[in-house]
């Protein structure tokens, strides 16, 4: 796919005045001037694969190339391809920097890996970014800037597959200690990383936040929580198709009277 001067769509869940979009463009403007960042208007990180059914999406321009959505991830990827792009479709989706990692499970709760997902769907190439952290430490900008330039510039001469995106998640280290980068699989945590937390407001009713305790385990090698534990850039080709076709033959002969 590799081409000079790519149409690059920027998208995020973090809103569209995060420090990680602001970075993504400012990295992507090394290899392309053909640029359009679409993102909400305010965090939707948790949104996942969801869409803008039961209320409009209003979108204000900050700018020709810089459009501002009150809606989710899904939904600024559907607009950025079929209405403010509609005249010559994007090359590639760029998704992210996101703050904070999309490794393992994430992925089925990410509105960064879902935009991504989005790409996939609609047949153009897509990657996510995510920049890992722990709060309350500071995040470690300085590494996905060094970083992802040659990242992105790599993925985009691959030969890419119909159904495919692509993870990218760059270790929590300052970018001197990154090791190398690992091309790897979707770990699996413990159970409980999210978890309900009750709480009583001052009029003595219940209520609840939803707190996020990254639990020890699910490392394996060769899988992307073991890669940015070894402080190693972790890139994770994903599918769509999620067919667990190992038990096809299991159900067949369980149904097969």
């Amino acid at each position: 796919m590799a081409k000079s001067n790519p149409r690059v769509l920027i998208v995020n869940d973090d809103g569209i005045d995060a420090p990680g979009i602001v970075l993504l463009e400012k990295i992507v403007r090394e290899l392309t001037d053909d640029i359009w960042v679409v993102a909400p208007d305010e965090e939707k990180s948790g949104a996942g694969h969801s869409l803008s059914t039961y209320h409009p999406m209003r979108v204000k321009l900050r700018d020709e190339r810089h459009i501002a959505v009150k809606g989710t991830p899904t939904d600024c990827a559907l607009l950025g391809v079929y209405e403010f792009l509609a005249d010559k479709k994007p090359d590639v989706i760029l998704s992210g920097i996101n703050r904070g990692p999309n490794l393992a499970e994430d992925i089925t709760y990410s509105g960064t890996a879902s935009a991504a997902m989005e790409g996939a769907m609609l047949g153009i190439p897509a990657i996510a970014l995510s920049q890992k952290t722990r709060p309350p430490a500071p995040v470690h900008w300085a590494t996905a800037e060094a970083h992802a330039g040659k990242v992105i510039a790599r993925l985009l001469e691959m030969d890419w597959r119909a159904g495919t995106f692509i993870n990218v998640n760059f270790p929590d280290c300052p970018p001197e200690d990154v090791r190398g980068l690992r091309v790897t699989t979707q770990g699996l945590r413990p159970p409980g990383t999210f978890k309900p937390v009750r709480r009583v407001d001052e009029r003595h009713v219940p209520y609840y936040w939803t707190r996020i305790d990254f639990p020890d385990g699910g490392h394996a090698p060769g899988n992307d929580l073991q890669a940015v534990l070894d402080n190693e850039i972790s890139v994770t080709p994903l599918q769509l198709n999620m067919t667990d076709r190992e038990a096809i033959s299991g159900l067949e002969r369980l149904f097969s009277d």
